[in-house]
């Protein structure tokens, strides 16, 4: 039986539903979505896009299939015409939907066809990676990458379903499966002080993935997700803590280029990086700093330049692409930063002699 966790949106609120043998598409009416375009990666695709298109035929559905190759480069205007194209080729209605079978990359990139295909179609997210069940399928953040940045093109357009089925984890691979710990570490210190102190005390089963911890985990942190897309869905307020890490995470992810990091790595050196900051301008404690990064070590993810591969990284190019992110107004980026584990603020504006010195810092760990 899957547990089910309410998105909280009204008239558009949805369901996740997380559990083992689970399929998506249960949300959807057959006489009305008669076709659904499945995209999934070259990844996901061979290993359940079969059994997905049985469950979606054994419910009425017709499914179009479109298979983009895995990684983030696939994040693309190119990416998005082609599916678009695709759907318009197979007919696809306003009452059809997209299926978003696969990591963040898919859940992304097909999230954002469906927004601005016939203006907007039905979407359902089925996440086949950690970072994507506990983070980006939940919420209607939808984005393409640019040159100059990471998700700099997209659009709200919340899923009518998210189904995260557990089973698929057992094949993530452990590179894959530890980035998305780094999402979840990250709602530890944002929101759940608990949380993080569930993760330190149980890091090993954690890590050999103990089917009932990750189950609770995967609630809850979809639990707090929601509560927060609740409360400011467009991102104008207190939605934008879920940044928290994104901010040095995603300058990175532009400078070393997409694909030599994992999202997940990018996040936790942008943790690390922000647990520096918060020592300067908010008085985090030290003790609680060497938390946040002890943790991040213990899972295996980088908190540190020369941890991650990225010794000889300059500032300059790093603070350039800095300036390109969604929070910077007036070329000053905008900070999430933790006063203590579990509670942020957000919206810092920080000196630049700060951010240089944190990023050094950030190299010699």
């Amino acid at each position: 039986m899957a547990r089910v966790v309410h998105v909280d949106l009204g008239e558009r609120g949805y369901a996740i539903r997380i559990g083992r043998d689970i399929t998506p598409g249960e949300t959807l009416d057959a006489r009305a979505a008669r076709r659904v375009l499945l995209v999934s990666d070259s990844n996901v695709e061979p290993l359940y896009g079969e059994r997905c298109r049985r469950a979606l035929a054994g419910r009425g559905q017709e499914t179009v299939t479109a298979v983009v190759k895995a990684g983030e480069d696939s994040k693309s205007i190119e990416n998005v015409k082609s599916l678009c194209e695709k759907a318009a080729a197979a007919g696809l209605d306003r009452s059809c939907a997209v299926l978003a079978l696969g990591g963040g990359m898919v859940g992304d990139l097909a999230g954002f066809a469906a927004a601005v295909f016939l203006r907007g179609v039905k979407l359902v997210q089925a996440p086949t990676s950690l970072l994507a069940m506990v983070d980006s399928s939940v919420g209607g953040k939808t984005a393409i990458n640019l040159s100059a940045g990471k998700n700099l093109v997209g659009a709200f357009h919340q899923p009518v379903e998210v189904t995260a089925d557990l089973d698929v984890l057992a094949t993530l691979p452990e590179r894959e499966y530890v980035s998305g710990l780094a999402e979840v570490v990250k709602y530890g210190i944002i929101w759940d002080a608990v949380l993080f102190e569930t993760l330190e005390k149980q890091a090993e089963a954690v890590l050999k993935r103990d089917a009932s911890l990750l189950e609770d985990i995967v609630a809850r942190c979809c639990a707090i997700k929601a509560e927060i897309v609740a409360m400011d869905e467009h991102e104008n307020g207190v939605r934008s803590i879920l940044n928290f890490g994104h901010t040095l995470g995603h300058a990175i992810e532009t400078v070393a280029g997409y694909g030599r990091l994992l999202h997940g790595e990018a996040v936790a050196l942008g943790a690390a990086y922000a647990a520096r900051v918060s020592r300067a301008e908010k008085g985090l404690p030290e003790e609680a700093a060497r938390r946040i990064v002890g943790l991040l070590e213990r899972f295996g993810l980088p908190a540190s330049l020369n941890a991650a591969g990225l010794g000889a990284a300059s500032w300059e190019p790093v603070r350039r692409a800095m300036a390109a992110d969604k929070k910077t107004r007036g070329g000053l980026p905008r900070f999430v930063l933790a006063e203590s584990v579990g509670s942020v603020v957000f919206g810092c504006e920080v000196g630049e002699e700060t951010l240089a010195k944190a990023f050094e810092g950030l190299r010699e760990s």
